[in-house]
């Protein structure tokens, strides 16, 4: 369908859990210096102006990390990776996942990232400059399944879907299945919504039947708009590195500080 837009929604609180949660998990990867792969499905544009019109008609940025950011704690690497970008780009600009994962990446790092939209592809493009990035205008699922197991073996795919279609919930966890028949040692993190509907519970049952020792982490928040039937966001990691449980509790005390109901 190619219609979804994350410009109206970066830096929301779906966004923060998902970017604190990752650049946790590739600060652990990063501890030892041996190279590693990140693949992502669906990139988006990589960097987002937060006084754009667009973000300011919803104003989730506003009650995100706007809101949010001053009560975590400096030597985070999410926070780390924020103030790199915002010298690079100005004060106003907010990095997607495959600019903060550029952000925290050494040269060595190989980075694979897939954006089908024609819009957002050029923007990342615009956005993303290193000779180990590889930016593929193609759908993600595909690419992935491509590239498994990448090298350098070590690494983290993030799937991160618009779920446009209902058909994601049913694919994808045939989708994590055989990625990671192909790439058993990979951490694999999904980002899924949290829905009135529950369209995502059966999904989660059948990921939860293939990896019993993956880590699942929630968050609930309000809706953005009366009606809206997104309530709160979720990960779920395959081979979660060690201490992931308890940076995620961290990350739920600090996005219960202020302005956080439900």
């Amino acid at each position: 369908m190619l219609s979804y837009q994350h410009a109206f929604h970066a830096g929301n609180l779906a966004d923060l859990q998902k970017h604190a949660a990752l650049a946790a998990m590739l600060d652990y990867l990063l501890r030892k210096d041996k190279p590693l792969s990140y693949v992502e499905t669906h990139a988006g544009r990589g960097l987002y102006d937060l006084g754009s019109a667009e973000a300011l008609k919803t104003g989730e940025a506003a009650q995100g990390i706007l809101l949010h950011e001053a009560a975590l704690a400096e030597d985070h690497p999410y926070r780390r990776a924020l103030a790199a970008v915002r010298a690079q780009h100005g004060p106003r600009a907010y990095p997607g996942s495959p600019l903060l994962a550029a952000t925290l990446l050494r040269p060595g790092d190989r980075l694979h990232l897939a954006e089908l939209h024609p819009q957002e592809h050029a923007a990342l493009v615009q956005a993303l400059r290193g000779d180990n990035i590889r930016i593929h205008r193609q759908d993600g699922y595909a690419l992935a399944q491509s590239l498994c197991p990448p090298e350098p073996r070590r690494g983290l795919m993030l799937v991160d879907p618009p779920y446009e279609l209902k058909q994601d919930y049913i694919e994808i966890p045939r989708f994590l299945a055989a990625i990671h028949r192909a790439w058993n040692v990979g951490i694999l993190a999904l980002w899924y919504p949290v829905l009135t509907s529950g369209l995502h519970l059966p999904m989660l049952e059948a990921l939860e039947q293939s990896f019993p020792e993956a880590l699942r982490h929630e968050i609930r928040f309000p809706p953005v708009r009366e009606g809206h039937r997104m309530v709160g966001s979720g990960l779920f990691v395959v081979n979660p590195p060690w201490g992931l449980a308890e940076e995620m509790a961290r990350i739920d005390g600090w996005l219960a500080g202020p302005g956080r109901t439900g």
